[in-house]
């Protein structure tokens, strides 16, 4: 199975939805970290093309704060209730959960070149909106090869401030940089170092999209 849902009723909301399973894996009996009960963490993120189009058709699109975050919590945690599973959310904190960790246990998600992560199927481009902890055992999509492995990493140097190199992520030398005009297009376009990625360029995500999301990182 790559890549779907694992469950027929959770097939149909994500869809309904537009998101995906973007990896999961099997929980320990007991082990820390997460709900009780849990044996299945599955990861969910948007499904292109089409994700950003029905997020501005909802509701929470009303011009208050959050709407990303505010549909995600409604949406996931109603999926998440008739599963009778736990929603679970990369922000609301601190404390946060480890997505980075949950991500890299997936094995369809990996520590890119340049530390940002990778996935099989979206590139540098992936974001997750939740994940759901099930208390079924189900199955995950499979572990995939290490895009990275046979790249050539344009990622490395992309970035025109020297933010993002394999040294990690300089935050402030970033958003000095997008402060001044020659930042005109990362802001408007996304991300240089994450739309370098082929993994990336081939992933339909709108350009008005990443615009959004770097205005949000920005302001």
């Amino acid at each position: 199975m790559d890549a779907e849902a694992p469950l027929p009723a959770l097939a149909k909301q994500l869809a309904e939805n537009r998101l995906e399973v973007l990896g999961g894996f099997a929980v320990a009996e007991g082990e820390a970290g997460f709900p009780a009960g849990t044996r299945t963490l599955l990861l969910l993120g948007p499904k292109e093309p089409g994700f950003w189009a029905h997020l501005k058709s909802q509701p929470e699109w009303d011009g208050a704060p959050d709407p990303v975050d505010r549909w995600s919590r409604r949406v996931i945690g109603r999926i998440a209730c008739d599963l009778g599973a736990k929603a679970l959310f990369p922000f609301g904190g601190p404390p946060y959960h480890p997505y980075y960790q949950w991500a890299l246990r997936t094995g369809r998600v990996w520590d890119s070149p340049v530390r940002l992560l990778v996935h099989a199927g979206q590139g540098l481009m992936v974001s997750f909106r939740g994940a759901l902890a099930l208390k079924e055992a189900v199955g995950v999509p499979p572990p995939a090869a290490k895009p990275c492995e046979t790249c050539a990493a344009p990622c490395l140097v992309a970035c025109p401030a020297g933010a993002i190199t394999e040294a990690g992520y300089d935050v402030p030398r970033c958003h000095g940089f997008l402060d001044r005009p020659e930042g005109a297009d990362c802001l408007s376009g996304g991300c240089l170092v994450r739309r370098a990625c082929p993994l990336s360029q081939s992933y339909a995500r709108l350009p008005e999209q990443s615009a959004y999301h770097m205005g949000q990182f920005h302001r």
